[in-house]
Order: structure tokens, then C-alpha cells, then sequence
């Protein structure tokens, strides 16, 4: 009775649950494998580059905003102005 038992019942669950966790290891290192798959990392610190973003300044002649990165700058009574084009620098009047 208890040989029925082990090989009937008791066997078949342990390769079944032995099975399920093989599959489950070789489902996760493709999902590794593929980046638009994978679980996304919510941990404190990410490996992946996260653009910084720059402070917006307001161009004083034609009203844009440009990033304090990447304007074109001019220093007047000085303080820092920023532009977005030389061609507005150039045609900036300091009152």
C-alpha cells in the first residue's frame, strides 16, 4: 500500500514540481536575455542612464526658452544671460 502510494501519487508530484521549476529558470534568463520583456528595476540605484534635465532659461528678445546647457550666453552688469541663437544675442540692448 504505502509502495502505491510513493509511486503512484507521491512521484508524479515531485517531477511535476520539478519540471515547473526548470521551465521557470530557463523562461527567466530569456526574459533577461530580452530587454523589452524583462521586469523593469525599481531598485534605489539604475544602471541604466537616465537623461538629466537642464534648468530652462527665458531668451529676453524673442521669448524662448532655452536649456541653461546649451544656450548661448553673454554676461551683462554681471549676471548671466542666455540666449537662444548668437543672432539674438547680437541684437540684445542692455537698458
Amino acid at each position: 500500500m504505502i509502495r502505491f502510494l510513493f509511486f503512484r501519487l507521491i512521484v508524479p508530484v515531485l517531477i511535476l514540481f520539478l519540471l515547473r521549476s526548470v521551465f521557470r529558470s530557463i523562461i527567466g534568463v530569456l526574459r533577461r536575455g530580452d530587454p523589452q520583456r524583462a521586469a523593469p528595476n525599481t531598485g534605489g540605484s539604475s544602471p541604466r542612464n537616465i537623461p538629466r534635465v537642464a534648468e530652462l532659461k527665458k531668451d529676453p528678445v524673442c521669448g524662448t526658452y532655452v536649456s541653461a546647457d546649451t544656450s548661448v550666453t553673454r554676461t551683462v552688469n554681471g549676471s548671466v544671460v542666455h540666449f537662444c541663437s548668437p543672432e539674438c544675442r547680437d541684437k540684445y540692448r542692455v537698458a
